[in-house]
């Protein structure tokens, strides 16, 4: 049956929702509305073991919520993202739309919404989205990203080039020790998430209204917790505190923070790398980065950074998304956090784009990196800052006299260093650039 043929599931709650709430023109995410499905599914089996639900009329609605967590039914919940504070609008238009499945005698609250309230449910949909995201998306897509990085760095590990600091040059360093530095920030990054994710997995389902849990049997939330943990194999944890939990989403914003942290790490290295690859010919010219697509509708021949500009604009956003994170995690008042659905939207937006984002970096970018040796050996050999080898031999001060004469003058540094009087021997030892940039320059 078409989406156009299909009969409208929802009810009078949903409907007041779509009305009212005529913001973005897009809906909630499909994840959340996946997990509302897995959670209310789990809920009436779990009430029927209690005693509390009817058998036959808990697995319709468990088998009717089932299909809601496959997808079958994600044209019925067309309710925006910018809804009511604590989600309830989606949770009731999950109960409407699993009660219609359902069958006869099944009330959306009575019996699909059992144990639960849309203060602790909506949120708890949220969390496991968020956790499903990162466990399964953004992590693998990380650690493909870091593996790709720390390729390149072996590759590259005797590439000596000219380090540089506030943009000026700097001691040589090795192309290879710059992609190691990469692949560490990612990995810290990995980390991070990593880190956030146990509380993440902390749910407050259970804590109903406020926290007491109240009109809820006292074994339901860990029998839901248990049934969905072993149907997902995700690691789906009791809240540490049930007043903590319902009323605040401080696991989400610390995930936030973590991916805000990822999202400054990849902007930074792209854009190290679109300098690093800018030229080819009137630029610093020492990357050559993959070819995509032409890179101008006039200019014949250039090619743009364009993956480097796709990552840097994600980042921007992944930044963004984090600031508005944080001011709706402050905005809680008392039992209950009202700004869940834009912390949903923002949150599960940034896991996304940096997933993607992670794999397309990978990818298109920087597997296919190549060195430019040319301009590597180029930048290596006139920077000035070399001379800082020669410190501990002769100081400070006459380095720096070296460097200005070697400056003003435009001759080599080691011509103008053996006019100063600096021994040959001294100048072998001191300017080996590869030893430089292994930082082992000890003088005897």
């Amino acid at each position: 049956m078409g989406v156009q043929e299909r009969q409208q599931l929802w009810g009078g709650e949903t409907a007041k929702a779509v009305e009212n709430f005529q913001v973005s023109g897009t809906p909630i995410r499909l994840e959340i509305v996946h997990w509302l499905g897995r959670i209310k599914a789990a809920a009436a089996r779990v009430n029927a073991d209690l005693g509390l639900l009817d058998p036959d009329l808990a697995e319709r609605i468990a088998e009717a919520a089932d299909r809601v967590a496959a997808g079958e039914f994600d044209d019925q919940f067309p309710v925006d993202a910018f809804q009511t504070g604590s989600g309830t609008s989606s949770n009731m238009n999950a109960n409407e739309v699993i009660a219609a499945l359902a069958g006869d005698a099944v009330h959306p609250n009575d019996h699909v919404n059992m144990g639960q309230s849309s203060n602790d449910v909506f949120p708890s949909a949220v969390h496991l989205a968020a956790l499903e995201e990162c466990t399964r998306g953004l992590l693998p897509a990380l650690e493909q990203l870091e593996a790709s990085f720390a390729r390149k760095a072996e590759e590259f590990k005797d590439i000596v080039k000219a380090g540089r600091t506030h943009l000026m040059d700097a001691v040589p360093v090795t192309l290879g020790q710059e992609f190691s530095g990469y692949a560490a920030q990612i990995r810290l990054g990995a980390r991070r998430v990593r880190n956030a994710v146990p509380q993440v997995a902390q749910i407050p389902l259970g804590g109903t209204a406020t926290g007491s849990g109240l009109n809820t049997h006292p074994e339901f939330a860990e029998r839901v917790r248990r049934r969905l943990s072993e149907s997902t194999g995700l690691d789906i944890r009791p809240p540490e505190d049930p007043f903590e939990s319902n009323g605040n989403r401080d696991a989400l914003v610390e995930l936030s923070g973590a991916l805000k942290v990822i999202a400054v790490s990849v902007t930074k290295i792209a854009n190290d790398l679109a300098l690093m690859g800018s030229g080819p010919r009137a630029g610093i010219g020492e990357l050559l980065l993959p070819e995509l697509q032409k890179g101008s509708s006039i200019m014949p021949g250039k090619v743009n950074p364009v993956i480097p500009e796709v990552v840097m604009q994600v980042g921007a956003q992944v930044i963004g998304n984090d600031t508005a994170i944080t001011i709706a995690g402050s905005q809680g008042n008392f039992e209950l956090n009202v700004r869940v659905p834009l912390i949903a939207r923002n949150l599960l937006d940034s896991i996304q784009l940096l997933t993607a984002k992670s794999r397309l970096f990978a990818e298109k970018c920087v597997d296919g990196i190549e060195p430019n040796l040319e301009g590597l050996q180029r930048s290596a050999e006139l920077t000035l800052a070399v001379a800082t080898a020669l410190n501990p031999y002769i100081g400070y001060d006459r380095a720096t006299e070296i460097v200005k004469a070697a400056a003003d003058s435009g001759r080599p540094l080691r011509e103008v260093a053996l006019e100063h009087g600096v021994e040959e021997e001294i100048l072998d030892k001191a300017l080996d650039l590869r030893r430089i940039a292994a930082g082992s320059q000890a003088q005897d």
